[in-house]
């Protein structure tokens, strides 16, 4: 049992280290808080001074401002469905005895170690292109006219792309799930002659829902910051313009970093709110 002069020791031990990622997380979030509410164009004058709370109204007003948070939140809830679904299967079927079983996990899992401007390069050019894209020579070989993805289905190509890169951390996360299973209670529900799929939806599911969580949680946060896929391949063209593409687009391209330290905010306050509520949501299977 941990005494007083050990938890005291503890907490100076950790204390350098908490210091430092607080200094970490708040000089960056001062300095975005002070910028928005300046007019502040580095190669049109530098700091123009104090505007108040102009800048939140601009960026909100903007006619971009909401077709953004739209294109944030299907891009994020497509590729949440498509990795929890898919992951789900894969872990159910690499978790089954097989030749090489090794080796195939390595295989499944390999794709999220790729950087995400070369997987996305990978699916422009080699997959996606409309003339010489492995899609297109499909659609030829079934006498169906080949499609340009990234304009007449951007959204559905980038949320294509993402899963493609997440898919194996959900694989991996729900696997892990899946072998924390006693295999005595699957072994107990065969013998009293339940199927497999009342076996999955009563046993293994349940038994995964604490995972699922993890994967939601933990994919929704970095999702809504997707950004090198965008800029990638559509660079925010063909309705595929999210908040954070359109933070870049202020700060970087229109060189006014005032209004984009205000859509900053703005990123800060979307990311807290879908953070609670996922937490009231499916938070409590942590808790059960």
């Amino acid at each position: 049992m941990a005494t007083q002069h050990s938890r005291s020791a503890a907490r100076l031990m950790m204390a350098p280290a908490v210091v430092l990622l607080m200094g970490w997380m708040l000089v960056p979030l001062t300095m975005t808080l002070w910028f928005s509410f300046r007019r502040y164009l580095p190669l049109r004058g530098g700091d123009l001074g104090w505007t108040g709370f102009d800048n939140y109204v601009r960026f909100v007003s903007s006619s971009s401002f909401w077709p953004s948070i739209q294109a944030t939140l299907i891009i994020v809830g497509g590729v949440l469905a498509i990795t929890v679904c898919f992951g789900v299967l894969l872990a159910l079927l690499l978790d089954q005895p097989m030749w090489g079983q090794g080796i195939v996990r390595i295989l499944v899992i390999a794709p999220f170690f790729v950087m995400p401007t070369v997987s996305a390069l990978v699916w422009k050019n080699m997959f996606m292109d409309p003339v010489n894209g492995l899609f297109a020579h499909l659609f030829k070989f079934f006498g169906a006219t080949p499609i340009s993805w990234l304009s007449e289905a951007s959204l559905a190509s980038i949320i294509m792309i993402v899963s493609w890169q997440w898919l194996p951390f959900a694989t991996l996360i729900l696997l892990t799930a899946i072998q924390s299973l006693d295999s005595e209670q699957l072994e107990a529900a065969e013998m009293d002659g339940a199927p497999a799929i009342k076996r999955f939806w009563f046993i293994i599911l349940p038994h995964m829902s604490r995972a699922i969580t993890v994967v939601i949680l933990i994919q929704t946060i970095f999702l809504l910051s997707i950004f090198a896929e965008i800029f990638v391949t559509t660079q925010g063209s063909f309705g595929t313009r999210t908040l954070t593409y359109l933070i870049f687009q202020r700060v970087l391209e229109s060189q006014n970093v005032g209004l984009g330290s205000a859509g900053g905010v703005y990123a800060i306050i979307l990311a807290n709110i879908v953070a609670l509520f996922l937490m009231r949501i499916v938070g409590k299977n942590l808790d059960a």
